[in-house]
């Protein structure tokens, strides 16, 4: 007997994984921002925008917001090849698989159990991308690959076939924990719904349809005459409904005759929303048509001018369609690729709250004047009609911190000079796997990780004396680590008390001083010319007409990877 062999997807550096050091995230109040007052009563005031690598802050929402996130959409450049021109297919997949499946790995990590992950993806990954997903989240997990039909015409360059879609794969946490999806009905399906009775308040309008199906079911029971203005009306072939369920429906006005030429037809009253009030709501497809390239680009037209639009952005509406299928008011929502803030925009408007992570500079120049226009109500474009947007909520702007650890400039490390007491004392926690809460009244709680276990951060010595003391406070009942500069004596002898050294006790947890953990694609050689407009034409990403698919995510400066790879071509001669 064979055994079943789980498929695993391998590549040039797999094994090579990043120990990611948890900064903290630092609130710049200027650059938050929130409506003046509130427009209702479900405005969301802590949603939140981070500027930096999108690896190390999602390792900075880890402690906080693993198992909550409901839905994640991420957008990550295609790899389309023009941005690596210069290497074979085995080191670009590599890179570009290298990328994905670390920020995969902690955004599965961040999902909720009944949570739901979407990648946008084109042809030119998407078999590799489903590998590894299958691999990352099991393939018992994956939903479906959604088929987005990005545009209604064009081609004219194509050489051999018109590209018209994209794709979305999308996979569940666990989908045992995932309930079915349904969608409000769209625009075309609510303008049938005009007609309105006494339950309108509750109900909303209504729409007739036939009760007689043109099913061929043989089902007996289906076939009985309705009484009215006694007349038995017998269907053409049955009822949709049994005789039960048609009397009281009858007695309830939900049932239309209608006569014609002696012909009486029976329609019953399909309105808006169930007796409870919740609105009607429609299967999703897997096709998604109606949200083209074209809408995206309108939209950024609209927000930022015509000079400052934004390259072939998702429009609104497809975003939407994911969001509202799989979320409900008030869940997170998250995109660690935010490009011009598409994702965090939706979000708001439906009522979800949102977390969006962006390195590039427009985080400043667009994704920040476009949620200031979303929040006071003056974005006119998009959904906003469709969902009846009026303003309101905010959202909080966040930096990563600095590296904790630093060296010295005889090489040394040591704590880095920007970190005040409080700001220490959060890293710390993180490190220790601590909440970060200090206690306002008892001056040596930075922190908890139970009720009854604590955490002080010092730069100070510990004495013995202060060690006895610090026992005695703590008392046989609670349990206490000190973080502190150095200590005199044996901690040992305090049962209650756990005593480290920094920055020695976290020497070896991460890599220090690392801000980047990306290619920087504008250090390599520059692609021939003549591929310059096919970056623009074919990347399906989201980013500023001044910038390359690659830039706009692939970070500063090269990584270590990269440097290593460099140097190895250097050494062998290898032509780039």
């Amino acid at each position: 007997m064979t055994t079943k062999q789980k498929l695993e997807l391998t590549w040039i550096g797999k094994e090579n994984q990043p120990k990611l050091e948890p900064r903290v995230l630092i609130e710049d109040v200027r650059k938050s921002y929130h409506a003046p007052c509130r427009v209702g009563e479900n405005d969301l005031f802590d949603n939140r925008l981070i500027f930096g690598d999108n690896l190390l802050a999602l390792k900075a929402l880890e402690q906080e917001f693993t198992g909550k996130i409901k839905c994640i959409y991420i957008d990550p450049p295609y790899n389309t090849g023009s941005a690596f021109e210069h290497y074979d297919d085995g080191v670009e997949h590599s890179i570009w698989l290298s990328l994905m499946r670390e920020r995969v790995e902690l955004l599965h990590r961040l999902l909720s159990n009944d949570g739901v992950f979407f990648c946008s993806l084109d042809s030119n990954e998407l078999f590799y991308a489903g590998v590894l997903l299958d691999e990352l989240f099991g393939r018992q997990n994956k939903i479906e690959v959604f088929t987005w039909k990005k545009s209604y015409g064009g081609g004219a360059k194509s050489k051999y076939i018109v590209n018209q879609s994209e794709y979305v794969l999308s996979y569940a946490k666990d989908i045992t924990h995932v309930a079915p999806f349904f969608l409000p009905p769209d625009e075309k399906v609510m303008k049938y719904y005009k007609l309105k009775d006494e339950h309108f308040a509750i109900r909303g309008p209504y729409r007739l349809q036939p009760l007689a199906t043109t099913s061929n079911d043989d089902r007996p029971n289906l076939r009985y005459a309705i009484m009215h203005k006694g007349v038995e009306i017998w269907p053409e072939k049955q009822w949709q409904w049994s005789e039960e369920r048609v009397k009281k429906v009858i007695a309830a006005n939900g049932i239309v005759f209608t006569q014609r030429k002696n012909k009486w037809t029976v329609s019953y009253k399909q309105y808006l929303r169930d007796p409870e009030g919740e609105e009607r709501q429609t299967k999703p497809t897997s096709i998604i048509d109606g949200f083209y390239t074209q809408h995206g680009t309108f939209e950024s037209v609209d927000l930022f001018g015509q000079e400052n639009k934004f390259q072939f952005p998702k429009p609104e509406g497809l975003i939407r369609y994911l969001v509202e299928m799989t979320t409900r008011p008030g869940e997170w929502v998250l995109d660690s690729f935010a490009g011009s803030g598409t994702t965090g925009a939706v979000a708001h408007k439906l009522g979800r709250r949102w977390i969006m992570v962006e390195l590039g500079e427009h985080c400043h120049t667009h994704i920040i004047p476009r949620m200031k226009k979303v929040i006071d109500g003056e974005d006119p474009g998009g959904i906003t009609k469709t969902v009846n947007w009026k303003g309101g909520g905010g959202f909080r702007y966040y930096r990563l911190g600095p590296s904790l650890i630093v060296e010295d400039e005889w090489g040394n490390p040591v704590i880095n000079p920007e970190f005040n007491a409080a700001l220490l004392a959060e890293a710390m926690c993180k490190l220790e796997g601590f909440t970060y809460q200090p206690d306002h009244d008892v001056y040596w709680q930075h922190g908890c990780s139970s009720e009854t276990d604590f955490i002080y951060v010092t730069t100070q010595t510990m004495t013995r004396e202060m060690l006895t003391w610090f026992s005695d406070e703590v008392g046989s009942d609670r349990s206490l680590l000190i973080c502190c500069g150095s200590f005199r004596g044996d901690v040992n002898e305090f049962e209650n008390l756990t005593v480290k050294k920094i920055p020695k006790a976290v020497l070896r947890k991460c890599e220090w001083d690392h801000d980047d953990y990306s290619l920087e694609i504008k250090n390599l050689p520059e692609s021939p010319a003549t591929q310059e407009s096919e970056i623009v034409e074919d990347s399906g990403t989201d980013l500023p007409a001044t910038e390359t698919p690659a830039t706009r995510i692939f970070g500063k400066r090269k990584n270590e990877k990269q440097m290593q790879l460099d140097m190895t071509r250097e050494s062998s001669g290898e032509d780039e």
